[in-house]
């Protein structure tokens, strides 16, 4: 069993991060232990770092999205070994809820959630090692690899988005990570074009080299009537939105043509509400539908999606910083100076 210390973060509450000396996490019966060779900062750390998390208690180890090797193997446990690469997610369902009997995991009255991707060594749960981690596919780098988990929450996403070839599709928040890889997929579907919509900086260079067809500046350009411009006059027939503010999602309504679909993805602060047109949606037919997280089932289709370079992931990530500057990159993605940061313990 692997002891000492270990560099690691630790969240203190909204806007307030440490680094540390801890000690390595001991690890029990069907449980691993990973060497972190690559930590991404999502768009949930970011809020969290910002506003709290109802998940994560303060203080608590931080981050989810990370691959890296094995370094140690509990009692049990067969299908991994010493230095095998692998990627691993930050929850595992209960299998045996309501939700989880009926095919929604991700929704499981008993979701087990595991943080600490910010530190030297994470340890992974034996519900995690079974269902949520896998060996890193050749050719897979650490920091392309650790892409999986925020990928799985979009692929389940995109799949309610019901996009068909030659539709068009408009991101509300579509210059983010999340945006990014949703434009991918978008156009692996068979989208006919993809319009991302956001606020313009360094992350539209990223959006260009991806092939979105259209770019929209949200500060200097009226969304809707641009929108309606490129369409037609008639609405995108999918919008997703993957902002998560509470405006967006009004907006997103508006850019939809009848009969079209809109899928609300960003998650918006606790307590939020909207204003719904309930007239639009009643007789224009729209189709509503919101997304939330990853099923084991997205998590293994995530990983082969960035095997076999559907979704590429090398764009998306375009800073690398060391852990002690953990606090810098959440910056540099508040201020939209990033799209990921690769964080290197």
């Amino acid at each position: 069993m692997l002891r000492g210390k270990m560099k690691a973060a630790v969240y203190r509450g909204p806007g307030q991060l440490t680094i540390e000396e801890v000690d390595v996490p001991q690890i029990g019966e069907g449980e691993i232990l990973v060497r972190v060779k690559a930590a991404l900062i999502c768009g949930t750390d970011l809020k969290t770092y910002l506003r709290g998390h109802r998940l994560v208690k303060p203080p608590s180890p931080f981050g989810h999205e990370f691959a890296g090797e094995v370094a140690a193997t509990g009692r049990g446990v067969t299908r991994f070994s010493q230095g095998m690469p692998v990627v691993a997610v930050n929850s595992a369902p209960c299998n045996v809820c309501f939700f989880c009997q009926r095919g929604q995991h991700n929704l499981c009255e008993d979701i087990f959630f595991n943080w600490g991707a910010f530190a030297e060594y994470v340890r992974v749960p034996a519900a995690v090692v079974e269902q949520n981690v896998h060996p890193i596919p050749k050719g897979l780098s650490y920091q392309e690899a650790a892409l999986v988990e925020p990928l799985a929450c979009v692929v389940r996403g995109n799949e309610a988005a019901g996009i068909e070839l030659g539709d068009s599709v408009a991101i509300a928040g579509g210059t983010g990570p999340i945006g990014l890889m949703h434009l991918q997929l978008a156009f692996h579907r068979g989208a006919k074009e993809v319009i991302a919509i956001g606020l313009k900086d360094e992350r539209w260079a990223v959006a260009q080299e991806l092939g979105v067809s259209h770019l929209i500046d949200a500060r200097s350009e009226d969304p809707l009537e641009r929108v309606l411009e490129l369409t037609g006059g008639r609405g995108a027939d999918v919008v997703i939105e993957s902002a998560g503010l509470p405006q967006v999602w009004e907006m997103a309504l508006k850019l939809v043509r009848k009969g079209g679909t809109v899928v609300f993805f960003g998650g918006c602060p606790s307590g939020s509400k909207i204003d719904l047109d309930t007239h639009r949606v009643h007789y224009d037919e729209l189709t509503i539908k919101g997304s939330f997280h990853h099923t084991p089932r997205a998590v293994k289709k995530a990983l082969d999606l960035l095997a076999f370079g559907v979704v590429k992931a090398k764009p998306l990530i375009t800073h690398e910083l060391p852990l002690e500057k953990l606090e810098e990159a959440l910056l540099m993605m508040k201020e939209g100076k990033a799209v990921k940061v690769a964080i290197l313990p």
